[in-house]
């Protein structure tokens, strides 16, 4: 079986994948197929050939090894391996999708671009991204719970006992190599687990970042709508507006103490809380004093 275009693949995927699906990549890429390839097809290739019962009955053979062996190991983790790999084309064709319909959108609208980024995780993208993960985690879990159902378990034992017919008897049979064997089962079972918790992990570290950015955006546009409930307004006038109330001392024998007077009140601001008429009366008190007074 050629598996390039298999790695073909998943290695697309690789450029919109997080940490925890790179490690994912590299698990099934070299612990499942390159195992599977070089060493799990030589391993089983012998099977059917090296089992032997004894008994010389014919097709007692057959019909134990189909019993023992109601489906090969090579062949259950080939179609583990397809399905789990599989849910990869729903991002790769979302994305596809994307560049399309940006390349689009920039033809009718002069340049401008509908994604800033087709392969960002956001919106659509995320979700599909999401499910495929479930779906990746959901069909490894799914046949490792299968080969633990047809085998009852994951040994290999060396002695097996057959009394189909059209076996006379009660039959011992044997299968070849089975040390070897339980060992690959063994590794397989392991690495599918561990691909198993890589994609739960990335399923939580997606989840939470979602939920940081929400919370994030929460606290801005809180942060936002409390400044516009709460403006911020000027308790007094600014320093420089106020005046600063100077003590102006007349001469009531000096005539131009009050010409000084008069100018200064030209070409200053009015004293706050002295309103115009009282400065009338005063003016005219001392103009009154003076003539008193000379």
């Amino acid at each position: 079986m050629n598996w390039s275009f298999l790695e073909g693949l998943i290695s697309g995927v690789n450029q919109y994948s997080t940490g925890f699906g790179r490690i994912w990549l590299s698990m099934v890429l070299i612990f499942r197929v390159m195992v599977f390839v070089v060493a799990a097809q030589r391993v089983w290739g012998d099977e059917s050939k090296d089992f032997v019962c004894n008994t010389v009955q014919p097709g007692c053979n057959n019909v134990c090894y189909d019993s023992i062996f109601p489906i090969s190991h090579i062949r259950l983790w080939a179609m583990q391996l397809i399905f789990v790999t599989c849910p990869s084309l729903m991002v790769v064709g979302h994305v596809k999708y994307r560049k399309k319909k940006d390349l689009q959108y920039t033809t009718s609208h002069e340049g401008h671009h509908l994604y800033a980024n087709p392969g960002k995780k956001r919106g659509g993208l995320w979700w599909t991204y999401l499910l495929s993960l479930i779906f990746k985690a959901g069909f490894d879990a799914a046949f490792l719970y299968i080969l633990y159902y047809i085998y009852e378990g994951y040994d290999m034992p060396r002695l097996s006992k057959c009394n189909l017919a059209p076996c006379p008897n009660v039959v011992d049979c044997y299968i070849s190599r089975p040390t070897e064997k339980k060992i690959f089962t063994l590794f397989m079972v392991i690495s599918s687990s561990l691909c198993v918790l890589m994609c739960i992990c990335e399923m939580v570290y997606l989840i939470f970042k979602r939920i940081q950015k929400l919370l994030v955006k929460k606290r801005e546009a809180d942060s936002r709508l409390f400044a516009e409930r709460h403006e911020m307004k000027p308790l007094a006038r600014p320093r420089s507006d106020i005046r600063s109330k100077k003590s102006i001392w007349v001469d009531p024998t000096n005539t131009a103490s009050i010409q000084n007077l008069s100018n200064t009140e030209g070409e200053e601001a009015p004293i706050q809380n002295l309103s115009e008429d009282l400065l009338k009366k005063k003016r005219s008190k001392l103009q009154n004093r003076w003539i008193e007074f000379a």
